[in-house]
């Protein structure tokens, strides 16, 4: 089976769940300059950040790193993350159970 979904026509904001009930979790984040998402971490997952457009400030635990559009950020979903938009900023996360590998 495959299913497809325009980013742009998820209802959700700031989040929207790309395919709801499957792994790994996706999720499009959608930011106003200025907007942010409170420290929290997604412990047991293997986070990929992709910044579609924008410029966002990813903070992890004591680190802040600045995305821009294109750019791609994998780390481990047992730190704490905290993004802020500097500018409209659209993001695509994956969210990929953690493998013991």
């Amino acid at each position: 089976m495959t299913t497809i979904h325009n980013l742009n026509e998820l209802d959700g904001r700031p989040h929207a769940n790309v395919f709801p009930d499957a792994e790994p979790k996706t999720i499009r984040l959608t930011l106003d300059a200025g907007g942010e998402v409170a420290p929290h971490s997604h412990p047991d997952r293997e986070i990929v950040f992709y910044l579609i457009e924008g410029t966002v400030e990813l903070e992890l635990v004591d680190e802040t790193h600045e995305l821009s559009a294109g750019d791609v950020a994998r780390f481990d979903g047992d730190r704490e993350i905290a993004p802020r938009a500097v500018e409209d900023a659209t993001a695509l996360i994956v969210l990929a159970s953690r493998s013991d590998e």
